[in-house]
């Protein structure tokens, strides 16, 4: 009995660069959305929602799809249409009830893990591998905000519209990090980071771009 209390209370290790760039992005991406409207009371606001996230656009849960294949993580897919004038599609992703308690996990330590690295400022000496991978970390969380969070367009800059402070000191720190200068301004019941357009707005969107699917 005390062996398994102490293997429960012990922290999981870090995440490799690799799965930790993937599993932070899926983390992000949950940070931008609200709860499933018919979970909410049961799964809460927790980071990994009972294993079920929602998007409007097709691209966001179809990024979501790929990056949980990429994690060995398996995720059923369905699509609901609706409205008369104005139709919409719903997208909503299940992980199954069995995979549901490494999934919490590895998002847990995935966002955990890389809030930390964006947001601890520079290390003195630090290693190749961190000074190569925290730009790519900071380039996941903002394709997870161009892709699941509520845009702000206007003519002078780019917004993400957020509910989560700490996605958007995330991604104001994640922005300095890709050379562009971003701001945290307060919203109507929400955070609004906001990005200048011109070479500014072309760096962020070029560094968040998805490479060619192999």
């Amino acid at each position: 009995m005390l062996t398994t209390l102490l293997d429960h209370s012990r922290p999981s290790p870090p995440l490799d660069w690799l799965t930790l760039t993937d599993a932070f992005e899926i983390a992000c991406m949950l940070r931008c959305t609200p709860p499933p409207a018919a979970d909410a009371r049961r799964v809460g606001s927790g980071p990994h929602r009972g294993g079920i996230a929602e998007f409007n656009r097709e691209d966001a849960a179809q990024r979501m799809r790929q990056l949980l294949g990429r994690l060995d993580v398996p995720v059923e897919h369905e699509l609901t249409t609706g409205g008369l004038r104005r139709r919409y599609e719903l997208h909503r992703l299940s992980v199954p009830p069995q995979h549901r308690a490494a999934y919490a996990n590895l998002l847990s330590v995935g966002w955990r893990q890389g809030r930390r690295e964006l947001l601890a400022g520079p290390f003195p000496g630090a290693s190749s591998a961190r000074r190569l991978w925290r730009p790519r970390l900071a380039a996941a969380a903002w394709r997870a905000a161009l892709l699941a969070g509520g845009r702000h367009v206007r003519r002078h800059c780019l917004g993400i519209r957020l509910a989560d402070r700490d996605l958007a000191a995330v991604l104001v720190r994640g922005a300095a990090l890709l050379d562009v200068p971003a701001a945290l301004r307060p919203g109507s019941g929400c955070f609004l980071v906001v990005v200048p357009n011109g070479e500014y707005r072309e760096r962020i969107t070029e560094s968040a771009e998805l490479a060619p699917a192999s």
